[in-house]
């Protein structure tokens, strides 16, 4: 490959990480509009207000990383930086444009805890796929049950960062990746910086919910809503990419992602979206059958939540919204409604349809409130072991409940 081409920036770049030009030239992320999947209204409106010069400095997309998030926020910073200088594309699809910053979670290391350590293997992440989640970044660095967050000392260093003159002479862009893995002492720091942000800059916030995001960061920003994207784009998507793909097998994995392409992906790439997850199900509601005639089965029950409890918080709540919707799809199909299951367990002879039986109207609200609260309380930190040993024994009495 001709490295020739590669322009100044990009090569200060490499070198400034030690990255081999002619390993990296041949990888670029086309973010360009027509190319995000879906999303032609939110398209259109971020569009017009750029058009209209009505973008605000602060901005906050929000929803699932899946849906495109962090793909809209590279597309309308490409746009902005575009506009003031023509070379701008092609850098922002490299991720190596000297204005735009990122900033996304990491784990403290020696003391230090700043992203700018594993840039480039977000980069490299990224640049395979912008709908890249945050558990597919912690498994990319196999840290799975490290505390991943982003600190004040990152905030920091972005502050000082946006001390600086723009290298090209216009707008500067921050993208915070999963904004609301900031700690309070960096939402304060950040917020700080929204309120006195330097000349011509730019803050994009990237969240999949507002809810761990502090109230006066919300309210000092222009909160744009991504949302999951529609099961026919996803469908028009998978079947150009996986041409091999039954059309049934397409459908499933549309059905199962739930508007999320990323997960979409995954589903056709494996086969299953949460084998890991299936398995753990099956066992948690076989201990429950058998617990009211064997009480010694909830010692199992104790051991299968002692060994969640060793994942991490944000795989332990993916974990308890699998199980809520598995419970829902079982009761679709015990109300009659097969045609809008579009899952059924079936590894290690587990029988979908006769467990089905016992999900309806007299148990699923109690169930699907133990799941919730426990999803609650270990968002908030509380002790997982506890807190999913308390529920999972809780099943062996909601389970055996009959519709009146």
């Amino acid at each position: 490959m001709n490295t020739t081409r590669i322009d100044v920036s990009f090569r200060f770049l490499l070198n400034l990480n030690n990255i081999n030009p002619q390993t990296y030239f041949f990888i670029f992320v086309d973010m360009k509009w027509e190319n995000i999947i879906g999303q032609q209204k939110l398209k259109n409106l971020l569009l017009s207000s750029i058009e209209d010069n009505r973008v605000g400095h602060a901005q906050l997309f929000v929803g699932e990383e899946g849906y495109g998030t962090l793909a809209m926020a590279l597309a309308f910073s490409q746009e902005i930086l575009s506009r003031e200088n023509a070379t701008a594309a092609q850098k922002v699809e490299h991720l190596n444009h000297l204005d735009l910053h990122f900033s996304f979670p990491i784990f403290t290391e020696k003391n230090i805890s700043l992203s700018k350590r594993y840039f480039t293997e977000w980069r490299e992440m990224i640049l395979k796929n912008p709908y890249s989640s945050f558990d597919d970044w912690t498994n990319y660095l196999d840290s799975e049950k490290k505390q991943f967050f982003i600190s004040a000392q990152e905030a920091e260093d972005m502050h000082a960062k946006f001390a600086l003159k723009s290298f090209e002479g216009g707008s500067k862009i921050l993208i915070i990746w999963r904004a609301d893995k900031m700690n309070e002492e960096a939402a304060n720091k950040i917020l700080k910086f929204l309120e006195e942000p330097p000349k011509k800059t730019y803050i994009i916030l990237c969240a999949e919910k507002i809810d761990n995001i502090l109230p006066t960061i919300l309210s000092r920003c222009q909160i744009v809503e991504v949302p999951r994207i529609e099961d026919t784009d996803i469908k028009t998507y998978l079947s150009s990419k996986f041409p091999d793909a039954d059309v049934s097998q397409i459908e499933a994995a549309v059905g199962q992602a739930r508007g999320n392409l990323n997960d979409a992906q995954k589903i056709l790439d494996t086969g299953s979206s949460s084998n890991e997850f299936e398995t753990l199900f099956i066992q948690w509601v076989r201990n429950a059958f058998m617990a009211k005639k064997k009480p010694e089965v909830l010692r199992a029950i104790i051991r299968w939540s002692h060994e969640i409890s060793t994942w991490n918080r944000d795989k332990q709540i993916r974990f308890l919204e699998f199980c809520t919707e598995t419970f829902r799809l079982a009761l679709l199909q015990n109300y009659a409604s097969p045609n809008l299951v579009y899952r059924k367990l079936d590894s290690n002879g587990f029988g979908w349809d006769a467990f089905s039986t016992y999900i309806s109207g007299a148990n699923i609200e109690a169930i699907l409130d133990e799941l919730t609260d426990a999803s609650y309380h270990i968002s908030r930190n509380a002790n997982a072991k506890v807190v999913l040993t308390d529920m999972g024994i809780k099943l062996t009495r909601h389970i055996h409940k009959k519709a009146v």
